[in-house]
C-alpha cells in the first residue's frame, strides 16, 4: 500500500497517512478480529453439542460479553505500567490459547472458563491496540486513519463469523478452534516490529490521565461516549430482533439486511473519516446519530418489509459507521498520549454494554408493543441523545 500524500485546502503538505509500523500493526489486527468473530457464534454451537441446554450453551456469549467488559477497566493503568508490547502479547495469548484447549476437551466448565478468559484477552487487544493504533497515526489524518484501520478489522469480522459457523458443520469444531487460535497467535511474531509505547512514568503529572476513572469524571469525554452508546444499543437491537421481526416474512432478507449493514458500517466509518479530517469531527456526529435514528425510523414504517429491512439496515449502517469514527476521534482528540488508553477502553466499554442493555430492553418492550412501534421508539432515543453534543473541544 502506498503512502498517501494530499494537501489541505490551505496548500500544506498533508503527512503520510500510511507508515511501515501502522502496516504491521494491520497484521495483528486482522488476526484478533478474525479470531475474534470465527469463534463467537461456533463455542455456543459446541457447548449445545457437548449436552448443554440452550440457556447453559448461551451462557458462553454472556460470559464473554461481561469478561470483555471486565477487562477494559485496568487495561489503561497496566498498559501505562508495562507498555504495548507487553500488553497486546498477554492479550493474544489469552485470546488464542484457550481456544487451543478446546480441541481437547468439550468440558462446560471448561468451555465457560476459556470464554472468560477470551474476553479478558479481547478487551486487552482493543483497548492497548487501539491506543497503539492511534499513535501510529497523524495527528491531522486522524479520522481517515481510524475509518482505515475500522476496514482491517471489519473486512475480517463479516467474513470470519459465517466462515465460522460454516467451517464447524464442514470440517468439524476442531478445525474452527485450531484456526482461531492461530489468527490470535500467529501475529505475536509481528509484536517486535512495533513501537513500545505506552508506558507512563509514576511521577509525571498527567499518570492518572490514564486510568478509567479520570475518564468517567470526564464530562467531554462521557458526552460523546454517551452518544455513541445511544447508537450501540440500536446495532444490538438490529443484529438481535431484526432476524426474529422479519421470521414471519423472509429471513432470507433479513441476512442480507444483516449483510447490507455491516457493509455500510464500514463504508460510514470511512466517509466520516475523509471528511471529517477536512471539514471538521464535530459536525458529523449529530448528522451520524440522525442516520441512524433515520434506519430505525424506516424499520418503523409501513410497507413492504422487505424493502423497509434493506433500506433501513443501509441508512442505519451508515450513520453507525459514522458515529463509530466521529466519536471516537473526537474522544482522542481530546487526550495527550498518555490518555489514548484510557479513551480506547471508555469507547470500547460503551460499545459493549450499549449492545448489552439495547438487546435486553427492547425484547420486554416489542413483546407488549411490537417490533415497529419498539423501532420507532429506538429512534427518538438516538434522536434524543445528539443533545448530549456540546462542550466537546479537541484539546
Amino acid at each position: 500500500m502506498a503512502a498517501d500524500v494530499g494537501e489541505h485546502a490551505t496548500g500544506a503538505v498533508r503527512p503520510p497517512l500510511v507508515s511501515r509500523p501502522l502496516l504491521v500493526r494491520c497484521i495483528s489486527i486482522a488476526g484478533v478480529s478474525a479470531s475474534f468473530y470465527l469463534m463467537l457464534s461456533v463455542v455456543p454451537l459446541f457447548a449445545r453439542s457437548a449436552g448443554a441446554s440452550t440457556n447453559v450453551a448461551g451462557l458462553a456469549t454472556t460470559v464473554l460479553s461481561l469478561s470483555t467488559i471486565a477487562g477494559y477497566l485496568p487495561t489503561p493503568r497496566l498498559v501505562g505500567r508495562y507498555g504495548h508490547r507487553v500488553m497486546l502479547a498477554a492479550g493474544m495469548l489469552l485470546l488464542g490459547t484457550p481456544a487451543l484447549v478446546l480441541t481437547v476437551t468439550s468440558n462446560l466448565t471448561v468451555v465457560l472458563v476459556a470464554c472468560a478468559v477470551r474476553g479478558v484477552g479481547f478487551a486487552i487487544t482493543c483497548v492497548s491496540g487501539g491506543a497503539l493504533s492511534v499513535s501510529l497515526i497523524p495527528a491531522e489524518r486522524r479520522g481517515e486513519g481510524l475509518a482505515l484501520i475500522g476496514v482491517v478489522s471489519g473486512v475480517p469480522s463479516v467474513v470470519a463469523l459465517p466462515l465460522g459457523v460454516w467451517l464447524s458443520g464442514h470440517a468439524g469444531f476442531r478445525a474452527v478452534f485450531v484456526l482461531g487460535a492461530a489468527a490470535a497467535l500467529a501475529p505475536l511474531a509481528s509484536l517486535p516490529w512495533l513501537p513500545d509505547g505506552g508506558r507512563v512514568s509514576r511521577d509525571a503529572p498527567a499518570a492518572a490521565s490514564d486510568s478509567m476513572l479520570a475518564g468517567l469524571r470526564t464530562p467531554a469525554l462521557i458526552r460523546p461516549a454517551l452518544i455513541f452508546f445511544s447508537v450501540t444499543m440500536a446495532i444490538g437491537i438490529f443484529v438481535t430482533f431484526v432476524p426474529l421481526a422479519a421470521s414471519r416474512t423472509d429471513a432470507g432478507t433479513a441476512s442480507l439486511a444483516l449483510l447490507i449493514e455491516s457493509a455500510a458500517a464500514i463504508g460510514g466509518r470511512w466517509l466520516a473519516g475523509r471528511l471529517g479530517d477536512r471539514s471538521g469531527k464535530r459536525g458529523l456526529l449529530v448528522p451520524g446519530v440522525l442516520a441512524a435514528a433515520a434506519g430505525f425510523a424506516l424499520l418503523s414504517l409501513p410497507g413492504p418489509a422487505g424493502i423497509m429491512l434493506l433500506a433501513g439496515g443501509l441508512v442505519f449502517g451508515t450513520g453507525f459507521g459514522m458515529t463509530q469514527n466521529t466519536s471516537l476521534t473526537l474522544m482522542y482528540d481530546l487526550v495527550p498520549e498518555s490518555g489514548f488508553s484510557m479513551v480506547s477502553a471508555l469507547w470500547n466499554l460503551a460499545y459493549d454494554s450499549g449492545m448489552g442493555v439495547g438487546a435486553a430492553w427492547f425484547g420486554a418492550v416489542a413483546g407488549g408493543v411490537g417490533y415497529r412501534v419498539a423501532f420507532g421508539f429506538t429512534a427518538l432515543i438516538m434522536a434524543g441523545g445528539t443533545a448530549l453534543n456540546r462542550g466537546t473541544k479537541a484539546r
